[in-house]
């Protein structure tokens, strides 16, 4: 049976039912390593000549259900689960780019994927250069011909910016380099499936909606299986592998194999996983696929809740603005009814009238004082869970950015971030009203 409905498959897809009297639930498979049929099946194992399991850092029959899962719901190839949402970021750019090589990347990100990229990988000797999402021209004038890819969200973690992803798509092609989309605002391709606009590799924090709970740190690395790595630019893929003695990760694993096109999924899992140890526990890949199963479901709740919560929020005498792409007059709004099949998203930020700043710009008045008094929503920094969350953006998940990057990211000095959850949502606003008469 062909399943192709996104419902169905966010509970049944990667399930393996096919012995007799097996367990309903994908069993948690809490082991470190794996037994062999023989020393041949052992060699065969770490030659990637036979598939299996060898050891949980490189894979696990739980947490291969949720790869696969994902990578369905994504209309994809392949997927590689890994630690955490930034250990994503770091395995599908480690598994392109070595020192010396550059990335063009949207400046509208998670302030922790920022710092990653402006800092940390040019510790490694690789450069990201930041262009705006609305200005593809600029985006175009920094590839050059050690540009290994193109970066972009979604939705911006910072100014809720959707970009034009055909424009994006049309680059990538031009310049023959993969787009990489993160899409964890997406919600795993319920609200977006960036494979349908040029995407090559899609990145995913699993913390956030796929699990929905707040319980599990985890990521995801999808393969489109649709890039040619053997345009002559990536040589990590075709040139004889030092790991694998010799063994061509594109010959073995790319277009015409008989697993099709995974050839980036198997590199990030052989090379990546292996020498980087970024892995995904079973236990977390077990609560993940909990989540997994009723994303859709938590989905409508929260995007609705976010489309009422902020048509109040604009309406509200004593708050000053409003940024959501549901709104109408919003300037992502054209954009996201264009991209976005099943809501506008699940997080808004907003602004209070008349709030005082301290002098060195960061909060003080009415803005500290209205979060401390919130009774039900919870305040700390996380999105994507099932309880209704709110922080202050500049202060803590994009505190390290300077002042013009804060601006640049459409992040101002007293922006509150809320990320919705499935409580009823006149109990979410009863918490806001109460804590704006009491400031």
């Amino acid at each position: 049976m062909s399943i192709k409905h996104f419902d169905t498959l966010q509970v049944h897809a990667g399930r393996d039912i096919s012995a007799s009297n097996s367990p309903c639930v994908t069993p948690i498979c809490q082991t470190s390593s794996f037994l062999f049929d023989s020393t041949e099946h052992a060699a065969s194992l770490f030659a990637l000549s036979h598939p299996g399991h060898i050891y949980t850092r490189l894979s696990n029959p739980t947490t291969d259900v949720l790869e696969r899962r994902v990578a369905a719901l994504e209309g994809a190839a392949a997927a590689v689960a890994v630690s955490s949402g930034q250990a994503s970021q770091f395995l599908a750019i480690q598994n392109i780019a070595s020192a010396g090589d550059n990335i063009v990347s949207a400046t509208s990100l998670y302030g922790g994927t920022h710092n990653q990229f402006k800092i940390s990988f040019k510790r490694l000797g690789i450069e990201f250069k930041f262009a705006p999402n609305d200005n593809i021209a600029e985006f175009e004038s920094k590839i050059d011909n050690k540009t290994k890819a193109i970066f972009i969200e979604t939705i911006g973690n910072s100014d809720f910016y959707i970009p034009e992803f055909e424009a994006f798509a049309e680059l990538s092609k031009k310049y023959d380099i993969p787009l990489i989309v993160d899409n964890t605002f997406g919600a795993a391709g319920y609200l977006f499936r960036p494979i349908d606009y040029g995407a090559a590799v899609i990145t995913h924090a699993a913390t956030k909606w796929i699990g929905g709970h707040g319980t599990s740190i985890g990521g995801i690395v999808v393969d489109c299986g649709n890039f040619n790595w053997a345009n002559g630019k990536f040589p990590q893929f075709t040139q004889p592998s030092e790991s694998y003695h010799g063994l061509s990760f594109w010959e073995s694993f790319g277009e015409g194999s008989q697993l099709g096109n995974i050839a980036f999924a198997v590199k990030a899992r052989a090379e990546g996983l292996r020498d980087w140890g970024c892995s995904l526990s079973p236990f977390n890949s077990f609560l993940l696929q909990q989540g997994c199963e009723t994303l859709s479901l938590r989905m409508d709740k929260i995007v609705g809740n976010a489309l009422e919560l902020a048509q109040w929020l604009e309406s509200h005498p004593m708050v000053e603005s409003v940024n959501y792409p549901g709104l109408k007059d919003n300037r992502n709004h054209q954009r996201a009814k264009k991209y976005l099949k099943n809501g506008f998203g699940g997080v808004l930020t907003f602004t209070l009238k008349a709030s005082a700043t301290s002098a060195d710009g960061r909060p003080s008045g009415k803005t500290p004082d209205f979060v401390h008094a919130l009774e039900l929503i919870s305040h700390l920094v996380n999105v994507g869970d099932n309880k209704t969350l709110i922080s202050h953006s500049a202060s803590t998940t994009h505190a390290q950015l300077s002042q013009k990057e804060l601006k640049r990211a459409g992040i101002g000095e007293n922006t509150l971030r809320v990320s919705l959850g499935i409580e009823n949502i006149g109990d979410i606003k009863a918490d806001i009203e109460q804590a704006l008469r009491r400031v």
